[in-house]
């Protein structure tokens, strides 16, 4: 088998000397994080996506939230001090986070902006998060990313 292709997400990790796992699985295109997580075998309470959105300021904000659950927009708006915030449209992604859709990890992003994590995530010594593009999971300490992404645990679904 050929030398792993790291991600701009392990480049970080392993520059910041946080151990972590790498998941492979089978994919060609976009698929949600329900199903990636049935295809990796992630619990899916430990199993987390990355969601980017914008506030009114025009600040643009990252949400990593549990797979099956959805962003209660004004808990999320509140957690960053905005008086909204909405999703940026999936043609936007790459030019505003460097990843693609289905491949977007909160790590490694173009720039690194205001994280929130949801705080379900402290309960686990390990999660789920994508590996930087489809196809790869990366399994890290919640605590060793959230100090990473300079991010903030809160309630935001």
């Amino acid at each position: 088998m050929g030398k792993e292709i790291k991600t701009n997400a392990m480049r970080i990790l392993d520059r910041n000397k946080i151990p972590y796992e790498i998941l492979q699985y089978e994919c060609d295109e976009f698929i949600d994080g329900l199903h990636t997580a049935e295809k990796t075998g992630a619990p899916v309470e430990q199993s987390f996506k990355t969601l980017v959105m914008q506030g009114k300021s025009r600040q643009y904000y990252v949400f990593v939230v549990p797979i099956a659950g959805e962003v209660d927009l004004k808990a999320a708006a509140k957690a960053v001090g905005e008086k909204s915030v909405e999703m940026i449209h999936v043609r936007d992604i790459t030019a505003i986070t460097g990843y693609v859709r289905g491949g977007c990890s909160p790590l490694g992003m173009k720039k690194q902006f205001p994280t929130i994590i949801h705080k379900t995530a402290a309960d686990f010594d390990k999660i789920y998060i994508s590996g930087g593009r489809i196809g790869t999971t990366i399994v890290v300490n919640p605590e060793a990313l959230r100090k990473v992404v300079r991010g903030e645990y809160a309630d935001i679904i």
